[in-house]
């Protein structure tokens, strides 16, 4: 079964993790988990494999390495606003 978490619940999502945990654990222990965009999704293990850091100690630096490694269109459009344009 697939969980879809959004990006505000990441630290809750995985607070249940055996910490300090390991990047290839956790690739393996998320597996099954998607991460709801703003525009689209993505599997949590596919994020966390492009992350550099290699241990985790907590899910507040699993999450704050997630959020650095989000393609631009994840959170939507920098720069962008009601009402600017031509």
């Amino acid at each position: 079964m697939t969980e879809r978490v959004k990006l505000k619940d990441l630290e809750e999502a995985f607070d249940g993790l055996p910490y300090p945990i390991t990047k290839e654990n956790a690739v393996e222990e998320v597996e099954g988990v998607v991460l709801v965009y703003a525009d689209g999704e993505e599997a949590a293990s596919d994020v966390i494999a492009r992350i550099e850091e290699e241990v985790f100690d907590d899910p507040a630096s699993l999450a704050a390495s997630i959020r650095n490694n989000l393609p631009v269109d994840a959170v939507g459009e920098p720069g962008q606003s009601e009402g600017e344009g031509d």
